[in-house]
């Protein structure tokens, strides 16, 4: 196998050739394409050679007749850049995309139980009336009851007042009217 003739090779560099140092030079080659300075199939050909070659000196020979950009003094060299990726926007986690239907869910589970609660008391506990004082467990089940219809009274406002303040942030309802000051 025969090296790469050119000034390049000249020099007897025979330093194998990293990864990187590859892939840089067939960076060099697509900047080199999309400034017009390389037709699609010398991209091609060259970009594949970059990624066989083993030495620096072949990597050296494929962009020895590209002009290097010229920057100003003292500049860091610059990497090319890609353009930057949009990020989709991140999403709430599942509990607090849907509040309106978790509060629902909420609160049906409480009215559900409430509903049992009474049917136990009144039907097993205390088969006379619900509310008997010989009874006490039947008026603790009522008290039970009670508290469980609160609670999901209470799941009710603060899912509905969840959803208003997603859509308020999202910025699908004008913001509450402020008093102004005279």
């Amino acid at each position: 196998m025969t090296g790469p003739t050119g000034p390049a090779a000249a020099g007897g560099d025979r330093v194998r050739a990293s990864h990187a140092e590859r892939e840089q030079v067939v960076v060099t080659l697509k900047n080199a394409f999309v400034h017009g300075r390389l037709t699609k199939g010398e991209l091609d050909v060259r970009a594949g050679h970059a990624l066989t070659a083993r030495t620096r000196a072949e990597l050296a020979a494929l962009t020895a007749d590209i002009p290097v950009p010229v920057s100003p003094p003292n500049a860091a060299p610059s990497a090319p850049s890609a353009p930057p990726r949009r990020r989709p926007p991140a999403r709430p986690p599942a509990r607090a995309r849907h509040p309106l239907a978790r509060a629902a869910a909420g609160s049906g589970a409480c009215l559900v139980a409430a509903s049992g609660l009474v049917l136990f008391a009144a039907n097993v506990l205390d088969p006379h009336g619900l509310g008997n004082p010989d009874h006490p467990w039947s008026a603790l089940c009522a008290t039970f009851a009670f508290v469980l219809l609160i609670l999901a009274m209470f799941i009710a406002v603060l899912g509905v007042a969840s959803a208003v303040e997603q859509r308020h942030l999202r910025g699908q309802l004008p913001s509450p009217p402020s008093a102004a000051s005279d």
